[in-house]
């Protein structure tokens, strides 16, 4: 490697410092100028005293080492348990400090938490980010797995290194001058030329530390990337599992076992290669660690030991110095010992910053949207010039304006792929790529149902009622199960479970209707929402909306030509000319089927 070449690594690796400690910052900031930053100044306030103390207390505890030693050089039975005594009370006050310290770090830990944890929440389920990430965000992976466990690990490594730190240099102010007093000069004769070195301990202290610092980052640097791959492994590997768990009757049905165990295993052996990097990397650290440590013990009583063989010192003194010695070496070998878990602090710093700048991404790309929402004045649903394009950029639907009236039910039909399922996304204001104009009602005036309806843990009563803006008792709830052909599960309504699994299909599809009839919404948008049902239930489930809703105007999205007869209007999706159009009229036969 020529001059200029290193000149550029050691710039990167700077310039990568820099922005690791930037994101620390762009992390921490949130939280400390927050409404909750009085308590949380005040509580590491506390820490910082505490921490402080228990640095204090090491300091006289370090003296402690040249008074009993010193009496046990010199046989003093009344003084040796006086410090036996003054050790006591020593100690007592250490433990009390530290267990403080402790716990008043932990209680820290969790309100910063708390507040991170809830700030994320909001951020994530706000203006529909969490779908638009999973539709559009492609650098994400597993937001549920940044929030619940990245959180925590930031919030926990962030107080470690930074209470550790404040720890680090304050030992290493307290002790350095300890061993600068009690090391005195060393006397170098070579050839002829002498040289005399005051306070020597510190310097061997510092090229000790130095040295060994040094190693460990030449050994442990890569540990960083694959704590970060390591991550994303382990969370694929239990997506993979969690997904074919909710989808075990269709893997069933396909006899699909061989390709699930295939991919179940692919994901495994990334892990388990990735893992094995990981092991052999911390292998080499821990050799260098255990024998950076070992060394550590015996290393200051040799180089002290030509002052106490001199006599200058005494056995105290030595002890004080070893003492000294190691507290110092300690505070510069910080970085030593917690190296692997620095390693795993960057990674998940790097990972949260990346969650928050994708969540930022698809806000902008919503921000993007060039569709002008207005008013519905008249309580029609409204479009000018409405046009639909893909993410890449292409067309799905050019320049259409049509209306939908209010009291007049509509189907919208149109080959696969010719764009009607992303036309409700328009309307319920979740795709981005949008322009033109459109008016239509919002809040709990609009409700959508789409083709596999959403149904929460918990009761089925609490199911039923999602997303729980009314409230309604058994017996209420008993004539609207019977109108959908689901009053057998009337007897369930209070128990609790994953009703997504429980519930087939077409029963789902059965509560969505029940649901929609609780809320009577006054347009009510529906995708599919009868596929899965029989033609007779099909045509039960349509004719109570007409009958209980009146004020309900209904758009269904569908393929059958059944349904055809329970709407007034019909619009066509031709995916050729990518336009709106109405086919012929409808028969007159159908046209009063659907009044």
């Amino acid at each position: 490697m020529d001059e200029r070449t290193g000149n550029e690594a050691a710039q990167g690796r700077k310039g990568a410092s820099l922005r690791f400690f930037r994101k620390v910052w762009y992390l921490t900031k949130s939280y400390w100028q927050s409404e909750e930053k009085g308590r949380a100044s005040l509580l590491l306030g506390a820490i910082v005293v505490l921490t402080l103390g228990v640095v204090l207390m090491l300091l006289q505890i370090n003296e402690w080492y040249n008074s009993f030693y010193s009496a046990l050089q010199n046989y003093e039975s009344e003084k040796i348990f006086y410090e036996l005594l003054r050790f006591c009370g020593l100690a007592f006050v250490y433990i009390i400090l530290a267990v403080y310290a402790f716990y008043l770090r932990q209680v820290l830990a969790i309100r910063w938490r708390r507040w991170l944890t809830n700030a994320y929440i909001d951020r994530w389920m706000s203006d529909k980010t969490y779908y638009r990430l999973q539709m559009f965000g492609t650098a994400t992976d597993n937001p549920d797995q940044r929030i619940s466990e990245d959180v925590r690990l930031f919030v926990d490594y962030t107080l470690q290194f930074g209470i550790g730190i404040l720890k680090a240099l304050a030992t290493f102010v307290a002790f350095v001058s300890v061993l600068w007093r009690l090391s005195g000069p060393l006397t170098l004769t070579l050839g002829g030329w002498t040289a005399h070195i005051p306070g020597y301990l510190v310097w061997t202290a510092l090229l000790y530390a130095g040295v060994g610092t040094w190693l460990t980052y030449k050994v442990g640097n890569r540990l960083v990337g694959l704590n970060f791959v390591q991550q994303r492994f382990e969370a694929d590997f239990r997506f993979s599992m969690m997904r074919m768990r909710e989808n075990c009757e269709s893997v069933a049905f396909y006899s699909g076992e061989e390709t699930e165990r295939s991919v179940f295993k692919k994901r495994f052996r990334l892990l388990l290669d990735n893992f094995w990097s990981i092991i052999k990397k911390q292998k080499e650290l821990t050799w260098l660690a255990s024998g950076y440590g070992q060394i550590a013990i015996i290393f200051p009583l040799v180089v002290a030991m030509p002052r106490y063989l001199a006599r200058e010192i005494t056995l105290g003194g030595l002890m004080q110095v070893s003492s000294a010695f190691g507290r110092v070496q300690e505070s510069l070998s910080y970085f030593v010992d917690m190296y692997s878990s620095i390693a795993e602090w960057q990674a998940v710093v790097d990972r949260l910053t990346g969650f928050g700048a994708h969540m930022e991404a698809v806000a902008e790309t919503h921000g993007q949207d060039l569709l002008e929402r207005l008013p519905a004045t008249n309580g029609d649903v409204t479009a000018r010039g409405l046009e639909i394009d893909l993410p890449d950029g292409s067309v799905l639907v050019r320049p259409v304006d049509f209306t939908l009236v209010a009291g007049r039910p509509v189907l919208i039909q149109g080959v696969s792929g010719s764009g009607k399922s992303t036309l409700l996304r328009v309307l319920a204001g979740l795709w981005p790529y949008t322009k033109g104009k459109l008016a239509m009602p919002g809040g709990d005036a609009v409700m959508f149902i789409p083709q596999r309806p959403y149904l929460p843990l918990g009761t089925l009563r609490d199911a039923i009622l999602y997303p729980g803006t009314k409230t309604l008792d058994a017996a209420a709830l008993r004539p609207y199960l019977e109108t959908c052909r689901i009053a057998y599960l009337w007897d369930k309504l209070h128990e609790e479970g994953d009703w997504s699994h429980i519930l087939s299909i077409g029963e789902q599809q059965r509560l969505a209707f029940a649901r929609a009839l609780i809320y009577a919404p006054r347009w009510l948008f529906l995708d599919e929402a009868s596929s899965a049902l029989d033609e007779r239930t099909e045509g039960e489930v349509y004719a109570a909306l007409a009958r209980e809703c009146p004020g309900t105007t209904y758009v269904s999205v569908g393929h059958r030509s059944t349904l055809v007869k329970f709407h007034q209007d019909v619009i066509y999706l031709d995916k050729e000319t990518q336009t709106l159009r109405r086919p012929s009229a409808i028969p007159r036969g159908r046209e009063e089927a659907g009044r």
